[in-house]
């Protein structure tokens, strides 16, 4: 057996959250949200899907948030980024 990627990340998130969540990984950072499984779905969260990224948000009930744990995304153009993130964040 060889590890060959990673597959998905899932992050826990407060219940309730989904929009701000879209407006972070959809409207700033681009990534479509792909409608998670019937099954799935009635826990709340969302999914973000663009080819090889894959992060998915999940209740989590009490939320904790974790002090370390973090994703580092790479773009070609952080300025671009930066610029957009008021806009896309007040959505």
């Amino acid at each position: 057996m060889t590890l060959e990627a990673i597959d998905h990340v899932q992050l826990a998130m407060p219940a309730g959250e989904e929009e701000r969540a879209r407006g972070f990984y959809g409207a700033m950072l681009g990534l479509p949200e792909t409608p998670k499984p019937a099954e799935l779905a009635k826990r709340g969260g969302c999914w973000f899907e663009n080819g090889a990224v894959r992060v998915h948000l999940g209740v989590e009930e009490p939320f904790r948030p974790a002090r370390k744990a973090h994703i580092a995304f790479r773009v070609d153009d952080v300025g671009d980024l930066a610029g957009g993130r008021e806009t896309a964040v007040s959505r």
